[in-house]
Parts: structure tokens; C-alpha cells; sequence
């Protein structure tokens, strides 16, 4: 695990009950050891105890509830961290209390990154050039003194305006490090070199189990979260308040729409046509294979992804490589069933089969009786559902992206052995200019104004957390306060 785990804190609440005649469990003389406190002592699941032991001194040797001890864990250095506890009451005045902690964005990074454990910017400049640049899209980028700076390879390099654009928006928010590396554009992860070879970091939009790559959010994703509010109606906000009918209202129907981007796909729309009962699948659009109406039926029209959320369960099959409307279908209240795959995006490794999705074969050989099993098991199947509804906002919103582009590109920058440099025949990428509202700020000075108004604005937030969150008690609100004027700071350092 990494260091930081050496500093993961333990809060433990116990609620104090009348148990045993007027025997009262205490907070301070309640006993907690065991093997899941010491961050060496490295598990699958950790676990440690507990020993209710009353205000008298005595232990208890007989429950005294089970939901006397609530536990809470938390790492203060990783705010993305999910952790999963259960207190399990042993019956005896004791507890057992056990806990897994998942991926953090630390952990998904440092996946990616292990493969390398040093990175030579001039070497690379060198060789990846010379192994991909005639082949394949991509971009040479150097971000020097918070400015960006590119050079591309390739015929078809229209992508570069999502990579441009999250490298602008970090740079006019973060001080980032000194850092050269590839980006690319196409959509297969490029390094398939063994471990045992001479490795390239490549970073690219979607990774797979046979390549090395490095993997970003997918430029879908990146552009929703920047786009937001203006040209794309797609994003993780929007989908959250067009979920369709209640669970109980909803189309008992499969559903899938899509183009023909992978033979499984065609066999998906067969299955819709022979199983008409059970799923709803059709193509918008024929690029890849010909179109045989009398297999796949006729070219429907697009349906709104919103629409989407009319029916209960959703069918996620991949296109060329991962399917990218994965996060939005997690934030809607459908269950997924997802078709097993060699391909990922940047999140996958952090979900699990049969909590937050429903698996099905890659030859989609059981996908009808995944469906029916659903459909049979309704009340598992919404939990389902939920779980990876919670998990999208909780890990898929807008700071959650921004903040692993930063993350990446910072672990990134530490590996490096010289010094990033601005190449021959790299070009300065330019911030936009906005000549309908254009910025009158002084990015060097920050106004008064400003600070009033931050002022002013953190103070009415505290206000309002403090009397009117129900959650917020009173030995957290300092907290909530802190977290607050960390974000008046951070605001204020991003506008310099």
C-alpha cells in the first residue's frame, strides 16, 4: 500500500446503550486493537477489535447491541479513496470490525505508472517519434513554465483539440510541474511490448489488458466536463436530473442503441429481433459492415440518451474499444449489464462485477439469462443499480476528472530524469480568446473586489452548512469551515 496509509485515521463513534441492567458502554474505557491498525500488516480485507467495556471498568461479556459502534475510516491524503467496513457483533462483548479499502486515484495511476519506473523526456522525443510518428496520431506535448506547447505526428489529428483544451483549463487553474510527454489520438492503446521490453509511456483515452499504455478519462468525458453549460447537452450533471421514470415504472425491456463498431454488436441486434421480450436493440447508424436489413433490421432513428432511462436495464457492449457512455449510464438509475472485455477506461478498475453492474460473456453466450436473472431478482437488481449510480457521483463528476488529469500528470512529472524541454518545431497552444466577453482581469494582481466577494461568499456558505445541513454537527463544522476557505484559497491562487 502506499505510505500514506501509514496515516490513515480511525474514528470510532460508540453509542452508549442500556444494556445489562444500568450497564452503560463507555467511549473512553472500550478497548480497539488488532492487525488492520498497523499500515504494515497488509490484507485483502484488514480487520481489528473491539471490547465494549462498561463505565464501571467491567467488560461485557454479552452483546450490547449491534449497532453500538459505528466506524468510520478515512485517509486525509486521499480524497477518493472507498473504503468499505462492516462491524460484525461476535455476541460476547466483543466485535470484530473489518474493512477493504478500494482503489484510490493514487492507486489507478500508480497501475499505470508501474510500468515505468523512470522517464527519460530525450530518449523519448527520440524513439517514440521514430517507433509511431508515421504510423499513428499523436502529440508531442511540453508544459514549461505553465505554458503548453505542441508538436503532431500523424495524418488524423483532429482529437488535439481535446487534449489542448484540458491542458489550457488545468494551466489557467494549477501550477503544473515541468513535464514532456506523448498523447495518443487514436482510439487502441498503442504499447504492446512485453514487459520484459523496452517499454514507451503512451498516454492514451482507453487502456486494455494485452497494452501498457497510460490512461486518461476519454476525451468524451474531458469534453463533457468542459463543455458543460455550452455546446454538449451530455454530461454528468445533466443525466442525473433526466433519469427516466421511477424503477417501478420503467420498461422491463433491455435496451441498446449504437452503430456497428464491432461484430458483437451485430449479434447483439439479432438477439434483439429473435428475443423481442427481452431486448430492445437496434443500429442508428452502418459503417463497418454492410448492412443486411434482413439480419439487423431496418436503420433506426437516434434516440436521446435520456430516453435511454425509459427502460430498467442497459446493455453495455463495446465499439471500436470501450464503450465511453459507460459514466452516463452509471449516473442514470438503471442497472448495466456489461459485456466482459480486454478494453477499460480510466475508472473500470474501481468497479466490481455484481455490485455495480450485472457481467455477461464477451461472446454474449449467457446475456439472455443475465437478463432474465435480473428480471427475477428485481430488489438486487435496483441495488445494483444504485450502487453504480453512487459510485459516478461520487467518483465521475467534474473535480473528480479534473483532479485525476492533475494527479496524473503530476506523478508523471516526478519519474522524470532530465529536464522537460520546448522541442524544434513545437508550437505554443494558445489560449482561447473570447471576443464577444473578453477577460478585463489581471491574472498577476488579484482585485479587492475579488477578495470581498470570496469573503463574503464563504461566509454565507458556512452560514448556511452550519443551520441549515442537518448532517453538520458541531464537532464538524470547523471542518466544513476549513474545507471552505482551503477552496477560497485555492480560488484565489488560480485566478494570479
Amino acid at each position: 500500500m502506499p505510505e500514506r496509509w501509514l496515516f490513515c485515521i480511525l474514528f470510532v463513534t460508540i453509542t452508549s446503550r442500556a444494556i445489562e441492567s444500568t450497564a452503560k458502554v463507555s467511549p473512553k474505557r472500550s478497548l480497539v486493537w488488532g492487525p488492520g491498525l498497523d499500515a504494515n500488516k497488509v490484507l485483502p480485507a484488514r480487520y481489528f477489535y473491539i471490547q465494549a467495556v462498561a463505565e464501571d471498568n467491567v467488560n461485557f461479556t454479552s452483546s450490547p447491541g449491534e449497532n453500538t459502534f459505528t466506524v468510520n475510516i478515512n485517509s486525509p491524503g486521499e480524497e477518493f479513496t472507498r473504503i468499505w467496513v462492516q462491524v460484525l457483533d461476535r455476541k460476547d462483548g466483543s466485535f470484530l470490525v473489518r474493512y477493504r479499502m478500494y482503489s484510490s486515484y493514487r492507486d489507478l495511476i500508480q497501475r499505470d505508472l508501474a510500468h515505468f519506473p523512470f522517464v527519460d523526456p530525450e530518449r523519448n522525443a527520440i524513439e517514440i517519434a521514430k517507433r509511431f510518428g508515421q504510423r499513428q496520431s499523436l502529440c508531442h506535448y511540453t508544459i514549461k513554465d505553465n505554458k503548453v506547447y505542441v508538436k503532431t505526428f500523424g495524418e488524423h489529428v483532429g482529437f488535439r483539440i481535446f487534449m489542448d483544451s484540458i491542458l489550457l483549463s488545468l494551466t489557467r487553474k494549477v501550477k503544473l510541474q515541468d513535464v514532456e510527454f506523448f498523447v495518443n489520438l487514436g482510439d487502441w492503446p498503442l504499447e504492446k511490448r512485453k514487459m520484459t521490453e523496452k517499454l514507451h509511456p503512451i498516454f492514451s483515452w482507453c487502456g486494455s489488458e494485452n497494452t501498457r499504455d497510460i490512461v486518461m478519462p476519454t476525451y468524451d468525458i474531458t469534453d463533457s466536463v468542459l463543455e458543460t453549460m455550452g455546446r454538449v447537452s451530455l454530461d454528468m450533471m445533466s443525466v442525473q436530473a433526466n433519469t427516466g421514470p421511477s424503477w417501478e415504472n420503467k420498461n422491463h425491456t433491455a435496451f441498446w442503441r449504437g452503430r456497428d463498431s464491432r461484430r458483437e454488436r451485430l449479434e447483439l441486434v439479432k438477439l434483439g429481433i429473435e428475443h423481442p421480450d427481452l431486448i430492445d436493440a437496434a443500429f442508428t447508424n452502418f459503417f463497418f459492415f454492410p448492412h443486411n436489413e434482413s439480419l439487423y433490421g431496418p436503420i433506426v432513428k437516434h434516440v436521446s440518451f435520456f430516453d435511454f432511462f425509459q427502460y430498467k436495464y442497459q446493455i453495455n457492449i463495446d465499439g471500436t474499444v470501450a464503450a465511453y457512455r459507460m459514466p452516463y449510464l452509471l449516473a442514470g438509475d438503471s442497472v448495466i449489464l456489461k459485456q466482459d472485455s480486454v478494453y477499460y477506461e480510466h475508472f473500470y478498475n474501481d468497479l466490481t462485477p455484481w455490485e455495480h453492474y450485472i457481467p455477461f460473456k464477451s461472446d454474449l453466450s449467457d446475456l439472455l439469462d443475465k437478463i432474465q436473472w435480473a428480471k427475477s431478482h428485481d430488489k438486487e437488481a435496483k441495488m445494483i443499480a444504485k450502487a453504480g449510480q453512487e459510485y459516478a457521483r461520487n467518483n465521475l463528476m467534474a473535480d473528480h476528472i479534473f483532479c485525476y488529469y492533475f494527479k496524473l500528470f503530476q506523478e508523471y512529472a516526478d519519474l522524470q530524469v532530465n529536464e522537460p524541454k520546448v522541442r524544434d518545431g513545437m508550437d505554443l497552444v494558445d489560449h482561447p480568446k473570447d471576443d464577444l466577453f473578453p477577460c478585463v482581469c489581471h491574472r498577476t494582481k488579484l482585485s479587492h473586489v475579488f477578495r470581498i466577494f470570496n469573503l463574503a461568499f464563504t461566509s454565507i456558505i458556512c452560514f448556511l452548512e452550519m443551520n441549515f445541513n442537518p448532517k453538520s454537527q458541531e464537532d464538524n463544522r470547523t471542518t466544513g469551515l476549513c474545507k471552505l476557505l482551503d477552496s477560497s484559497v485555492i480560488a484565489s491562487i488560480f485566478i494570479q
